[in-house]
């Protein structure tokens, strides 16, 4: 099946021929029809499935007649993040060349007259953050009543982030006769509710089973003491064919530490988290895209929605607390049908965390060994197919710990040395104690003999005259 058997208008056939697009992915192909016949949509599709493209195309067509009003949108799209918001305008600059229609971007670090005044001439399309979007509506700059379309891209992410009431109170501001498109990459029982009160009747479209990783990426399980992460991560840059890649941390300070460490050894990166103003993650981005860039460490506001299709790999510098963000954040790479490599670096502390990803998945993530500074370190062996334990880790790098140049020293060894040694110690210290009881005497107060106490005393009579002075 091509995009022509869509239903689609020429025009729009042809800016997506001249994209370079040929054949839709699935949920193109199942979404694009249900979106033209009005239906409401329930689409669960994994990041990198081509989703964006899902909605935008069928929309461009949708509004090709008609036309906006002063301050009323005819479409609201809701992102949860900047960057993905973008994106969609990117998609309908993209797509939409060849048709008149106008369209605003409200999101935050950008100047809010600016915006403003894109509202005030009338736009067809508003792609929107809910904060951003709620400040304009507050301030009387913006009147919902007149959308026509309204997409929610990304609900699990909504969720994630503590936008659904503020999803909520848009919703309620929006005509019921709306048609609604809801998408989410996972679709736990919060969203399941979520979309009951959104949508009517909706045709559920699903190409994947929630939270699966893409077959297209390979995976990959480093298991490492914490203070050896960096070294590994080197080593693993150094080894693998990596064009580009993302590496994820947990936290924004640690994205900066990380950065600034891989700088330190020459590598070519940069780091992207949501403390950084609008302009300068723009900037991050627009480098990386171009190449300037080989690596972006990144926190979790990198791990949805970015749509750069030839990232090689990703490495997961710490273990995503929510076993979702894993399936974001390795769905960085392997896009579009190529090979992605995705590889994970985890110490005994993240046990909880990554039992919680494999059993998400289904399976153990395969395990490797990585040759690090100062030659191979071999992972301890599992029993039954399961990673050692916690505790034989901690035996293990112990053992790595204590021993010396030559490697043979173990823990066990070096045990048995420091008892004997004390033992030895324990027998001169009491030997010494007991001679200096025997052969150093007290008197008095110190070794020797007072002074004073050797003097002759002086007796005297009742007149105070000196008497005889013989001792008797």
């Amino acid at each position: 099946m091509d995009f022509s058997s869509l239903g689609l208008s020429s025009q729009l056939l042809r800016s997506i021929s001249d994209a370079g697009y040929q054949q839709p992915t699935p949920i193109q192909e199942k979404a694009i029809p249900e979106v033209l016949n009005r239906k409401d949509i329930l689409g669960i599709a994994q990041t990198g499935t081509g989703k964006t493209a899902s909605f935008t195309l069928p929309m461009i067509d949708m509004l090709a007649a008609g036309r906006a009003k002063a301050r009323m949108p005819r479409t609201l799209i809701l992102e949860p993040t900047r960057e993905l918001a973008a994106q969609v305008a990117d998609n309908f600059d993209t797509y939409g060349k060849y048709h008149k229609l106008s369209m605003a971007l409200l999101i935050g670090g950008v100047s809010f007259n600016e915006q403003a005044k894109l509202i005030d001439r009338g736009v067809d399309v508003l792609i929107a953050t809910p904060g951003r979007l709620l400040d304009h509506f507050e301030r009387g700059k913006l009147m919902l009543h007149g959308v026509e379309i309204l997409v929610i891209d990304e609900a699990d992410r909504m969720l994630d982030m503590g936008f659904i009431p503020d999803v909520e109170k848009i919703c309620s501001l929006l005509p019921i006769t709306r048609q609604t498109l809801f998408f989410s990459a996972t679709m736990p029982g919060e969203i399941g509710q979520l979309a009951d009160r959104f949508l009517h009747l909706p045709v559920r479209v699903e190409v994947a089973r929630p939270a699966s990783a893409a077959e297209t990426v390979k995976q990959a399980l480093v298991q490492v003491p914490s203070r050896e992460k960096r070294k590994v991560l080197r080593t693993l840059l150094s080894e693998q064919k990596v064009a580009n890649a993302i590496i994820f941390c947990n936290r924004k300070r640690e994205v900066d530490t990380l950065n600034e460490s891989l700088k330190r050894h020459g590598f070519s990166s940069a780091a992207l988290h949501g403390d950084m103003e609008q302009r300068h993650r723009l900037e991050v981005l627009e480098n990386f895209k171009a190449n300037n860039v080989q690596l972006l460490v990144a926190s979790d506001v990198a791990a949805r929605g970015l749509d750069i299709p030839s990232v090689s790999h990703v490495f997961n510098f710490d273990v995503p607390v929510n076993s979702d963000d894993y399936i974001h954040r390795i769905g960085r790479t392997g896009r579009a049908g190529r090979e992605g490599h995705a590889f994970m670096l985890a110490t005994d502390k993240d046990d909880k965390y990554l039992d919680a990803i494999e059993k998400m998945l289904g399976s153990e993530i395969p395990k490797i060994t990585v040759d690090g500074p100062g030659g191979k370190r071999p992972q301890p062996a599992a029993a039954k197919g399961r990673r050692p334990t916690r505790a034989a880790r901690k035996v293990e790098d112990d053992n790595r710990n204590t021993r010396g140049s030559d490697g043979a020293t173990s823990v066990a060894e070096k045990g048995s040395r420091v008892a004997e040694k004390g033992s030895r110690n324990q027998a001169v210290t009491g030997t010494a104690k007991k001679d200096h009881r025997q052969d150093t005497p007290v008197v008095g107060m110190g070794d020797h003999v007072p002074a004073f106490m050797l003097r002759p005393v002086v007796r005297t009579n009742k007149t105070g005259s000196a008497a005889n002075n013989d001792i008797d």
